[in-house]
C-alpha cells in the first residue's frame, strides 16, 4: 500500500513538472508573438511622432512633434477622405444593424407564411451570388455609382450577420413574446421593447463587425467610385503607401511623419474599440450557438 502512494506521489510530480515546462514554453511562445505583433506598430507609432526624415527602427523619436497628425486634420486631401469613412462607417453600420434586427426578427415568426422558403432564400445567397460585373450593372442602372450610397447600401445587406442575430433571437424565451402579446404589445412593439433590450451583447458584436467592414472597406470603393473626393480615408492610405500620392506635409512635419500618422488614425479607433466591446463581441458572437 505504501509503495502504490509513493508510486502515484511521484506520478503527480511527474505530471505537474509536465505541466509547468508546457506552461512556460507556451508563455515564452506567447511573448515571442506579442513582440513580433508590437515591433512594427511601435516603429509606425514612433515615426508618426518623429519629425526627422530618418529611417530605421527606433526606440524613441528623434524629434518630438504632433506635427504628423496635424498634417491629417487639416490637409484637405487627408481629412475629407477621414469624413467619408466616418459617414459611411456610422450610416453603414446603423442601415446593417437595421437590416439585420428586422430581417432576424422576421425569420423566428413561426406563423409567416413563406418563412422556409425566404430563410432558403437568403441562405443561398451565401452561396451563389450575381458576381462582380452583374453587380455593377445593377448599381449602375440604379444609378448608385460614383455615390456613397453604393458603399453604404451593398454591404449592409449582410445574410451571414442576419442569421447571427436570427440565431440569438431564437434564444430568448418564447414565454416573453407570449406575454407581450397578452398585454396587448403589436410585434413591433414587442421587437423594440422586449427584443431589443435583450439583446444588447449581440447588437454590439455585430455592429463592431459591421463597423470593421465599412471603415476599412476598400474593394466597393475600388469598383464603384471613380471620383477621388468620395474615396475613403482607406483609399487614400493606399495611395499614399504606394508613393502615388504623397500627402503634404505642413507645420515642420515630414513626408515620412504623415504617412505613420495616416496609419495611426486608420487602426486607432478600432484599437480602442475592441477592448471595451471585448466582452461584449465573445458573448454575442457564442450565445444562440447551442440549443439546449
Amino acid at each position: 500500500m505504501a509503495q502504490a502512494t509513493t508510486s502515484k506521489s511521484a506520478a503527480r510530480q511527474h505530471v505537474g513538472k509536465k505541466f509547468s515546462v508546457f506552461h512556460l514554453i507556451n508563455g515564452l511562445f506567447f511573448l515571442l508573438f506579442c513582440f513580433l505583433i508590437l515591433l512594427p506598430l511601435w516603429k509606425v507609432l514612433v515615426d508618426s511622432f518623429d519629425l526627422t526624415t530618418g529611417y530605421g527602427m527606433k526606440l524613441l523619436p528623434e524629434k518630438f512633434g504632433l506635427a504628423g497628425y496635424t498634417s491629417v486634420f487639416t490637409n484637405k486631401s487627408l481629412y475629407i477622405p477621414l469624413i467619408n469613412s466616418v459617414i459611411t462607417t456610422v450610416s453603414g453600420t446603423l442601415m446593417g444593424l437595421l437590416l439585420s434586427t428586422l430581417g432576424a426578427y422576421v425569420l423566428i415568426q413561426d406563423d409567416m407564411p413563406g418563412r422556409g422558403l425566404f430563410a432558403f432564400m437568403l441562405l443561398f445567397t451565401m452561396i451563389f451570388n450575381g458576381g462582380m460585373i452583374p453587380t455593377y450593372l445593377v448599381l449602375r442602372k440604379l444609378e448608385l455609382t460614383n455615390t456613397l450610397w453604393s458603399v453604404i447600401l451593398l454591404p449592409a445587406i449582410n445574410v451571414y450577420n442576419l442569421v447571427l442575430m436570427r440565431n440569438f433571437f431564437e434564444g430568448i424565451p418564447k414565454s416573453l413574446f407570449e406575454s407581450a402579446t397578452l398585454d396587448g404589445c403589436t410585434p413591433m412593439q414587442t421587437f423594440i421593447r422586449i427584443v431589443l433590450p435583450l439583446s444588447k451583447a449581440a447588437l454590439a458584436a455585430i455592429g463592431l463587425m459591421f463597423a470593421v467592414s465599412y471603415w476599412n472597406d476598400y474593394t466597393n470603393y475600388k469598383l464603384y467610385i471613380t471620383k477621388e473626393t468620395l474615396y475613403n480615408f482607406q483609399m487614400k492610405l493606399r495611395s499614399i503607401m504606394m508613393g502615388s500620392d504623397l500627402p503634404q506635409a505642413n507645420n515642420g512635419a515630414v513626408e515620412n511623419t504623415v504617412q505613420n500618422a495616416a496609419v495611426i488614425v486608420a487602426i486607432l479607433p478600432f484599437m480602442i474599440l475592441y477592448p471595451l466591446l471585448q466582452r461584449y463581441f465573445v458573448t454575442g458572437i457564442t450565445l444562440g450557438a447551442v440549443k439546449e
